[in-house]
């Protein structure tokens, strides 16, 4: 086995996630970073996207999944975008979701606020 990374890097999602309301009303814009552990050995010899997990379907799956129930916290929308790649192929042996909020209501100068989870298959 060939343990390799695919990653989407600034998956862009508006979500309505906050703890106030009025942020689960109006649809936050959140940047999605994800890592997939997959075995890249099959799809590196026969150059077949289906030897591989295909980042496109990930990509739809954890838009669907963060875009649709509003929440309070960032941390709900990781473990959603989570289980959306590990139920989508059971190829991909653990993932890292790191979830930005790109405009964070907070009354200080802040760029983003973020929170990054890992699991792996049971």
């Amino acid at each position: 086995m060939s343990a390799g990374a695919i990653e989407i890097r600034g998956l862009r999602v508006l979500a309505n996630v906050g703890v106030p309301e009025a942020e689960r009303v109006h649809a936050q814009p959140l940047s999605i970073d994800l890592e997939l552990t997959v075995d890249l050995e099959a799809a590196g010899r026969s150059d077949e996207v289906a030897d591989t997990v295909d980042y496109g379907a990930v990509a739809i799956a954890v838009t669907d999944a963060v875009a649709d129930a509003p929440v309070a916290l960032l941390e709900r929308v990781a473990s959603l975008a989570a289980d959306a790649v590990l139920d989508l192929d059971p190829r991909t042996e653990a993932v890292t979701v790191t979830i930005t909020k790109l405009r964070p209501p907070i009354p200080r100068d802040v760029e983003a606020t973020a929170v990054r989870l890992h699991r792996t298959r049971p």
